[in-house]
């Protein structure tokens, strides 16, 4: 194991990240990457679909709501086993980012820096309660959804299909998908078909869990816990995570005595611009992980 470790907390992290490899900002020549699945989620951690031994059947509904800390408290006794007392950095996109967040404000001083990629340090309540309303109306409607102990009545595959073709617009596929095509029918085709991909492999009771985990997620209240440096990075298109949330967040960070700096990503990508166009806040990020 190399002696200089980061953390990747993602729901799902390709090792082809542009990020991530030799000679990349999060150098695999001179950091050992890290990067365990969530728990709750669908990519190989505990989760509603993991066979309970007292059962010998799928958790189902009987799995237990979870927050974002008990999330980065399994990843803290990942690198516990490990035998890591610090970890070099944190680096997240999206709810890899609450994670960033929170990791700081819970274990301050297993970290020496966090960059939160289009992300917030916290979600409004409202916000996260109507997602998680909206999500249970919509996967009630599907008369296989049985509460949530669907796995022996044939699947929710459609209903996941619609909820993520909605997901990957808010993201800004369409962007993405009109580099290359110009036809609509075309791209919306595309869109179903990349939707149907991630609905084969993503379970419907982690989609819930992962959005009732944020119901009271907000770490701003602990601002001043935080010891690690921090990069904060926002999409100039990002609907989701807009970049006007920086004018709030780095007064915020920098008056609770934090070493904060942000960089605006100039994408027309969304949501999506952290990865797509990597490249362009890659300088930033070595930069920072460098100053470590």
């Amino acid at each position: 194991m190399r002696s200089n470790p980061l953390g990747f907390p993602y729901t799902h992290l390709s090792i082809q990240h542009p990020s991530v490899g030799p000679g990349k900002p999060a150098d695999t020549n001179r950091f050992f990457a890290i990067c365990p699945n969530m728990l709750g989620s669908s990519y190989g951690s505990t989760n509603a679909a993991s066979v309970d031994p007292a059962t010998g059947k799928p958790y189902g509904s009987r799995f237990p709501d979870i927050t974002v800390s008990d999330i980065v408290a399994t990843q803290r006794a990942l690198i516990d086993h490990f035998g890591i007392e610090k970890l070099v950095a944190i680096v997240g996109p999206s709810y890899g980012g609450f994670q960033c967040f929170q990791w700081a404000v819970n274990y301050p001083d297993r970290m020496k820096g966090i960059a939160a990629v289009v992300t917030s340090p916290a979600v409004p309540r409202e916000r996260s309660a109507g997602n998680v309303k909206r999500l249970t109306t919509t996967l009630s409607k599907d008369q296989n959804w049985n509460g949530g102990d669907y796995y022996d009545r044939g699947g929710v595959l459609e209903t996941m299909t619609q909820i993520r073709i909605s997901t990957l617009k808010t993201y800004g596929i369409e962007t993405r998908l009109a580099k290359t095509m110009s036809d609509p029918k075309q791209i919306e085709a595309a869109i179903r078909d990349e939707a149907a991909r991630w609905a084969q492999g993503f379970d419907a009771n982690s989609l819930l869990i992962l959005a009732k985990a944020l119901q009271e997620f907000d770490t701003t209240p602990r601002f001043r816990a935080i010891k690690a440096k921090v990069l904060y990075v926002l999409s100039r298109t990002d609907r989701l995570f807009p970049p006007e949330l920086a004018a709030a967040v780095m007064p915020a960070l920098n008056n609770a005595g934090v070493d904060a700096d942000y960089f605006l990503l100039d994408s027309e990508y969304g949501h999506s611009a952290s990865g797509l166009d990597a490249q362009k806040w890659a300088p930033r990020l070595r930069q920072f992980i460098g100053s470590l």
